[in-house]
């Protein structure tokens, strides 16, 4: 070989071998001080995202309709933030009426019914703010939905949420009821809605829509529409056998659901990919207590120093679930969908008040990584994964056979 070609040799691997450096940057961990929202200083453990190369803005994605963000303040109600919002893109892909749906409204019937499991459990059933994003469904099955104008939750005067006081006295009282055993349920109902009814105010029993009255519930079926059977939950557990229909095990969800999905990782994550890419939006839940979520910086990322990207798989995920560092903490809208600078980028609505921190207020981007990792449940339109649910009846059926 000639002394020219040799340089280009070792120019040309000179070149790939920092092309390979670069893309293998090990992401640098730092520490931050920053007020919650409460205005209490705390050190966290973040990291540098000045390398991190990602879309520019929300105007890079081609969004699906949605209502602007909506803050959920002192609230643990983001699953009925993320999954009211997602209900909203749903009415208008449907070809339904655009309306603000109130959030409140199913707030104030899930906390009822929280009440309702404790008392008929006889204390055995979680009372907190939090839930899953199908107990929007459920609630709305039971009880219909209003618009946001005509039931905020907000008393006059008020103009930010706080829902700690109520959980304070509801939580005091059914400790006393248990302690008691005064298990009658239409009595501790009746005085666990005076409660609700003095913090947020009490739900209309009808609401005029276009001049005509109508119950909360005719308003669901007559007017709004909403398909509620067509809505699915799916989940990526080693523990539970795949292709198998299961319980979502955290404890916000409180009722024990068990019509999630289970399948495996690939599919858990290309069935929520190609069901945005297509036009159906996803409300998600899992972990955001993470060093590479920052809502300063309006991204969330999976740092070097946590894991490699080539080493995020089915294990990885399940031994983040197993030992706790992945928690069931946050509930978030899926409204875009970008592959740039090689990587799949989502653009995330936010309710929480991590989400007004950074530029673009109630707005984040998610990689992809974070999303196989740490995102731990959907709920989408079933025909947004029909590929996906129709391999998971052809798996059921040949167990089946199997069995």
């Amino acid at each position: 070989m000639s002394n020219g070609k040799v340089f280009h040799f070792l120019l040309i691997v000179s070149l790939l071998f920092g092309a390979s450096l670069q893309a293998k940057t090990k992401d640098k961990a730092i520490y931050r001080k920053e007020k919650n929202f409460w205005g209490q200083e705390k050190t966290i453990l973040s990291m540098d995202f000045s390398h991190i190369k990602h879309p520019a803005s929300p105007d890079a994605f081609e969004p699906v309709f949605h209502f602007p963000p909506i803050r959920q303040d002192t609230t643990g109600t983001c699953w009925c933030f993320s999954a009211t919002s997602f209900l909203e893109s749903e009415l208008h892909r449907l070809g339904r009426k655009d309306v603000e749906l109130s959030r409140m409204y199913t707030v104030y019937w899930e906390y009822v019914e929280k009440v309702r499991r404790f008392v008929r459990e006889k204390g055995e059933s979680l009372m907190a703010e939090g839930s899953q994003q199908n107990a929007v469904i459920e609630r709305m099955r039971q009880y219909g939905a209003v618009p946001r104008s005509d039931y905020n939750g907000l008393l006059p005067g008020h103009t930010a949420y706080d829902h700690r006081p109520i959980i304070k006295e509801i939580k005091a009282y059914l400790k006393y009821i248990k302690e008691n055993e005064l298990w009658n349920e239409e009595q501790v109902l009746a005085n666990v809605r005076m409660t609700l009814d003095r913090y947020m105010g009490k739900p209309p029993e009808t609401i005029t829509v276009d001049g005509r009255q109508m119950t909360p519930k005719e308003y669901l079926q007559n007017v709004l529409q909403l398909p509620l059977d067509d809505y699915v939950a799916f989940i990526s557990f080693k523990k539970i056998p795949f292709w198998t229909q299961a319980a979502y095990d955290v404890p916000d969800n409180w009722w024990k659901c068990k019509n999630y999905y289970n399948v495996p990782l690939d599919d858990f994550y290309n069935g929520l990919k190609n069901a945005i890419k297509n036009g159906y939006s996803v409300a998600i839940a899992g972990d955001v207590s993470e060093p590479g979520k920052h809502g300063a910086d309006d991204l969330a990322v999976i740092p070097t120093f946590d894991i490699p990207s080539d080493y995020i798989n089915q294990d990885s995920r399940e031994f983040r679930f197993y030992n706790k560092t992945s928690t069931d903490d946050h509930g978030v809208h899926v409204i875009g969908y970008k592959r740039y600078a090689g990587q799949d980028w989502f653009l995330i609505k936010d309710s929480a008040s991590s989400g007004w921190k950074g530029q673009f207020k109630g707005y984040h981007f998610f990689n992809g990584d974070y999303i196989k990792l740490k995102v731990l449940a959907y709920l989408v339109h079933k025909d947004g994964v029909a590929d996906l649910l129709k391999k998971f009846q052809q798996k059921q059926q040949n167990m089946t056979q199997t069995d």
